[in-house]
């Protein structure tokens, strides 16, 4: 019977393995395909779907295409590869910014408006791809002008209120103010950093956290645009862990700068925030990508961020990616707070981001009280465009239920 219970076990793993393999090796061949879609799928919609447009201006925007399939993976890995171009790199992000949202309304307008139009008897053939043609550029020029502004701009600032059961009422009312995927990266933003610094010491937080990918490149290259996050205030703590990319780009670099700029790296460990007669345990991890990376003693590890807690008092954990919420729901975490998926950042990309996080953005519960939170990010990565996924700094203020019912 266990053999045959076991043989049963591992049949169903290996259904549900395969799967997952058959997407794994498909998202090897992303980087090849992804580029070629995204370019010839808008050349093709706008350009040669009965549009029948003058010779002059079919060759002249397939050469724009051509140039576009070709420019942006070199500018791409000349900027993000050993070279280091900043310049190539914003030429490459922006590139593939505006590539994406050209091709999703390609798609979708390519689908739903010419039947449309023929429906509502717009037209000839000719004229309505030529109207299909120019709502997609508008569409596409509209929402690439705002999504920079959006990108840009300082981000809103998103107030919440947490119900934790197992806070005291000595700490009802703290303020945790979460920013989180600066990416400081090839355009600078020393500027709006600064100003992203100013609007958090408005918000007087007791605890301040940054929950990772603060830059794209080292401590040393990016340095500028960090510092103004030592000029950032609390009242009990600024804390901080690291995110994935700070595993491309010497994570301990980071580690030392953030504590140069007096804030605690919470690698694996904790520290006790005490008000009121209460105690909140603030842990944090390394990513979870930190074991690959080949550093000593970076991996992400919640035995030892707790380790010395009493595990009755309430836990508020860090750790960069949503998908931990498993380990700490299984651990009884009270709230973790995460980043990483800036929300998806050009919509529709949010659906690719679900397939691997649990959760996209805002307040969530995983196992019997766990809560996640999780941030759009404060800045962006790679192209300089959020389009139905703004940024955010955010304000949690925890709450006791032990204070409401005396109150």
């Amino acid at each position: 019977m266990t053999e045959t219970g076991n043989t049963r076990s591992a049949a169903a793993g290996e259904a549900q393995e395969a799967p997952r393999s058959r997407l794994q090796r498909l998202m090897r061949y992303l980087p090849l395909i992804a580029p070629v879609l995204l370019w010839t799928v808008p050349c093709w919609v706008l350009l040669y779907t009965g549009q029948h447009w003058p010779f002059p201006v079919t060759l002249a925007s397939t050469t724009l295409f051509a140039l576009g399939l070709i420019g942006m993976p070199l500018a791409m890995a000349r900027g993000h590869g050993r070279r280091q171009q900043d310049r190539l790199a914003i030429v490459g992000d922006t590139l593939l910014g505006g590539a994406w949202v050209l091709f999703t309304w390609s798609v979708l307008l390519g689908v739903l408006l010419r039947p449309a139009l023929a429906m509502a008897g717009v037209g000839e053939g000719q004229d309505r791809a030529r109207i299909v043609t120019w709502v997609v550029l508008g569409v596409a020029g509209v929402l690439l002008a705002w999504g920079y502004a959006e990108a840009r701009r300082v981000p809103r600032v998103r107030r919440l209120d947490v119900l934790l059961p197992r806070l005291g009422a000595g700490l009802d009312g703290t303020r945790v103010v979460l920013i989180t995927d600066t990416h400081y990266g090839p355009l600078d933003r020393a500027r709006w950093s600064a100003r992203v610094c100013e609007t958090v010491n408005t918000l007087e937080a007791d605890l301040v956290c940054h929950t990772g990918d603060i830059a794209d490149g080292t401590a040393a290259r990016r340095r500028a645009q960090a510092a103004p996050l030592g000029t950032v205030r609390a009242t009990r703590a600024r804390v901080y862990v690291t995110g994935n990319h700070e595993y491309y780009s010497e994570a301990q670099g980071w580690v030392d700068l953030m504590d140069e700029l007096g804030w605690e790296p919470l690698r694996n460990r904790h520290l006790l925030l005490e008000r009121g007669g209460d105690t909140l345990v603030v842990a944090g991890v390394d990513d979870v990508t930190a074991e690959a990376s080949g550093l000593a003693g970076h991996r992400a590890h919640l035995a030892g961020a707790l380790h010395g807690a009493d595990p009755d008092l309430p836990v508020l954990l860090l750790a960069h990616q949503p998908k931990f919420i498993d380990r700490a729901a299984a651990q009884g975490i009270d709230l973790q707070l995460s980043g990483h998926t800036h929300g998806g950042q050009i919509w529709p990309f949010h659906h690719l981001v679900r397939l691997d996080q649990p959760a996209l953005a805002g307040l969530s519960h995983h196992g019997t009280r766990t809560l996640l939170y999780t941030s759009r990010g404060t800045g962006f990565w790679g192209p300089p465009f959020r389009v139905f996924a703004p940024s955010e700094i955010t304000l949690l203020v925890l709450r006791s239920p032990q204070h409401s019912t005396a109150s």
